[in-house]
């Protein structure tokens, strides 16, 4: 992926502190908001695309709210027989119709959304497109979706920058060969990162707590952790500033 020349939207909130910060994350399907956040909070960002696939997991799927309540839209992946797959080389089942399924999908539930004219048409072109990879579905969303919040940061693959190591390892060595002096990383990782590791190494580790903001919403009662897509019909040009708050 080209790295470009990212803006901030003016209004942003929370300022971001001095030195670079590194966000190292899978490539996932239709992310939710804490992704994003974590791409806001970067200076650098990482899309862990060489690390082992894991399955029913949010690499190949996540949820929108439908009239009938919270639905998961899953891109059907082949993996049998294969011998602990990265991320990178999963390919789609595409003998299967999920790019018409999960269009339809987006279309129905949000077809009542505020914002809902202004952000179809993106959608039908990237499920009018045909992918061979999982990878390469979840990197054009991925692209597209930044532009719609008007989030952009330098971008790039991990399987790009000759790190290696185990895992706490190549976290540590990913963020010095990036010049990080910072690294942001999601709240489950403390359950097996030792921050000694990035203390030797001169670099700060944190972890994110992710407050899930409210925001109006179709199909009643308020419904969190869905995928980024259901905080764009409903917000369209305020979404960065809501997960971002």
């Amino acid at each position: 992926m080209q790295a470009h020349a990212y803006r901030q939207e003016a209004g942003t909130p929370l300022a971001k502190p001095p030195g670079r910060t590194a966000v190292i994350l899978q490539p996932s399907y239709l992310p939710w908001l804490g992704y994003f956040a974590q791409l806001w909070r970067s200076d650098i960002f990482v899309l862990y695309d060489d690390v082992q696939f894991e399955k029913h997991s949010w690499r190949n799927r996540n949820r929108i709210k439908t009239q009938a309540g919270p639905c998961w839209l899953s891109v059907p992946v082949l993996t049998h027989g294969q011998n602990r797959p990265c991320n990178n080389e999963i390919l789609i089942d595409n003998s299967r119709l999920w790019r018409k399924k999960h269009f339809e999908a987006i279309r129905q539930s949000y077809r009542q959304a505020r914002y809902f004219r202004e952000i179809i048409d993106v959608f039908a072109v990237l499920y009018a497109r045909e992918y061979r990879r999982l990878l390469d579905v979840n990197v054009a969303f991925f692209e597209e979706i930044n532009k719609l919040l008007g989030l952009e940061r330098p971008v790039c693959f991990a399987s790009e920058l000759g790190v290696t190591g185990s895992a706490v390892e190549r976290l540590v060595g990913i963020c010095k060969t990036l010049g990080a002096t910072r690294f942001y990383e999601g709240a489950a990782g403390q359950n097996y990162i030792d921050a000694l590791d990035f203390e030797q190494a001169g670099i700060e580790l944190i972890y994110q707590d992710y407050r899930h903001p409210i925001y109006p919403q179709l199909h009643g009662a308020f419904v969190p952790y869905l995928s980024v897509v259901d905080l764009l019909f409903n917000c369209g040009p305020k979404s960065l500033e809501i997960l971002a708050q």
